[in-house]
């Protein structure tokens, strides 16, 4: 899922907004807090995280792809399971996850994990969640339950169903899941334990499902098992949190935790000035003509991540639908020139979906080199074939990714040299999901995190008819189920080869550019390292130095 992805206009209300709510910078005070009902007075601490994505939500059953929801909606109710720094999952609020078959999957429940209100958290939580996701009424498509028996091939289970036949509980603290094929365990894990946010049934089972979306609980809930609780938000500008003083794991010792999503340009100034704490790289992008000056920041400690942050390009092949086009546009971009003119070269270019960090990546697929001529050639030869070179491609960008803003006005005049023709449209990233789910576009660009260990769950839908890019090949899909049904490293590597092969001649995507994205934490504060992945895990143990 995610992980990862502007708005001058609002700048006014934003500031205002700040002021109201007081986030300041972070530091200790004298202040007393009691605000969550059960904390105890206390000096206040206060650690502000910058994120330049907008929310979509903050209600875990309308999860959708972006890194920034389930972020800011885990540090309430905790995944089953969540990737450290290391590449490794690790437990959340499960203790283990087995399988013997790859298709039968054993979630053990944590014996001490419990709810803030001293109730367990139990094998049923799990289902009911599950139950709730998979529910045509809240019509949340981003979770892929379709793999599991008793749901169907869209998701969903039938209106009105109080059960699935294929996540049953044990025991108490026991789950088996049941899919329909053969499953990496890594794909369940990845796919499933780091994205089921499990819920509280004994709080939630009342409600009416046709109310769980708007459900004005979620805006500050009163029973959690993670270590904050929100206490008021903002979509487009922040999310504030009160430390759960009952967190099974250990009591936070951050009293108040506040998301700050601002433009990628007040990064530096916030970082500098102490107002922003912490960036991560999959949600916090800092301008890439930034890097040098935070790096000199006095203030702060840098963390560069691994390269798995991909500059995705993906094609609504319905509509582009001659690959002969989507080769074009390929030879037509000059990656070269972008990663050295826009990323001051900390990036890499690969063609297809993986990336040099992780362990299936193979480089005897050579990039695509720029060749304008060939494009043209390409152009021509779909012309002949009535190709409409008067079309023009509507390319839908993440306001939020400044960087590549700038760099698709370049690609759109390299484009333009070959003859084809595009639109340039920059919208916040909840509306680019909306046109990527809807498939309202001709390119789409998006940071893009395969996840490593576990590149399966992303490309299989991806390129599939019902994901974003709507292509589908058999030799792909053969590949991939491959990936599902052996443990041998250089298999696998094999198959995702000859996946990224046949990306490379069809083009149902362009891998712009990967980057070593770089995060930063505020020297002050104690036990916090930006990552790609397991930022977060440790949470409960952060602090601020007196």
């Amino acid at each position: 899922m995610m992980k990862q992805i502007k708005m001058k206009r609002f700048m006014a209300l934003f500031l205002a907004i700040l002021m109201m709510v007081s986030m300041t910078a972070c530091k200790a005070t004298t202040e007393k807090s009691n605000d969550s009902g059960d904390n105890t007075d206390t000096t206040e601490k206060m650690i502000n995280i910058g994120m330049t994505d907008s929310l979509s939500s903050i209600n875990p059953l309308l999860m959708d792809a972006t890194e920034v929801l389930k972020y800011a909606t885990s540090l309430e109710f905790l995944p089953l399971v969540e990737l450290n720094s290391d590449l490794e999952f690790e437990g959340m609020l499960a203790s283990s996850v087995t399988t013997e078959d790859n298709t039968h999957f054993t979630v053990t429940i944590d014996k001490n994990a419990t709810w803030s209100d001293g109730q367990p958290v139990t094998a049923e939580d799990v289902v009911f969640t599950v139950l709730k996701l998979a529910s045509p009424k809240l019509a949340n498509a981003s979770m892929a339950l379709y793999a599991f028996e008793g749901i169907g091939d869209d998701g969903f289970v039938t209106e009105g169903a109080t059960e699935i036949s294929g996540i049953k509980a044990i025991d108490e603290k026991t789950v088996e899941f049941t899919t329909k094929y053969q499953m990496a365990l890594t794909t369940f894990q990845n796919t499933y334990g780091r994205y089921i946010l499990t819920l509280p049934k004994h709080i939630l089972k009342d409600v009416p499902e046709e109310e769980l979306a708007s459900y004005e609980w979620f805006s500050a809930p009163t029973v959690v098992s993670g270590p904050y609780k929100i206490t008021s938000y903002d979509l487009q500008h922040f999310v504030s949190y009160v430390a759960n003083n009952k967190y099974w794991k250990g009591e936070p010792k951050v009293n108040k935790l506040n998301i700050k999503i601002v433009t990628p340009a007040q990064l530096l100034t916030s970082l500098q000035s102490g107002e922003i704490d912490f960036v991560q790289q999959t949600t916090g992008g800092i301008l890439q003509e930034d890097y040098a000056s935070v790096e000199a920041l006095q203030n702060v400690t840098v963390n560069y991540g691994s390269p798995v942050t991909n500059q995705s390009i993906f094609f609504n092949t319905t509509s582009v639908t001659d690959a002969r086009i989507r080769q074009a546009i390929l030879y037509g971009i000059d990656r070269p020139s972008i990663v050295s003119g826009f990323l001051n070269g900390k990036g890499e270019i690969v063609d297809g979906f993986l990336s040099s960090a992780g362990p299936f990546y193979d480089a005897s697929l050579t990039p695509t080199a720029y060749d304008p001529e060939k494009a043209k050639e390409l152009v021509k030869a779909a012309e002949a074939d009535g190709w409409d070179s008067s079309k023009v491609l509507n390319f839908y960008v993440n306001s939020g990714d400044t960087t590549f803003t700038q760099a698709a006005d370049y690609i759109a005049a390299k484009l333009l040299d070959i003859g084809i023709k595009v639109q340039i449209n920059t919208v916040d990233l909840s509306t680019l999901m909306t046109k990527a789910g809807n498939k309202e576009f001709d390119l789409l660009a998006v940071q893009y995190t395969y996840a490593p260990v576990d590149p399966y769950p992303d490309i299989n839908w991806l390129l599939s008819e019902g994901g974003w890019t709507g292509y589908v090949n058999d030799q792909v899909t053969e590949a991939l189920a491959a990936t599902q049904t052996t443990s041998d490293v250089n298999v696998i590597r094999e198959k995702y080869l000859s996946i990224d092969t046949i990306a490379q001649q069809e083009v149902p995507m362009i891998s712009a550019y990967v980057i070593s994205a770089i995060g930063v934490v505020n020297k002050r504060i104690v036990n916090a390292t930006p990552n790609v992945y397991g930022s977060f895990i440790n949470v409960h143990e952060w602090d601020v130095a007196e």
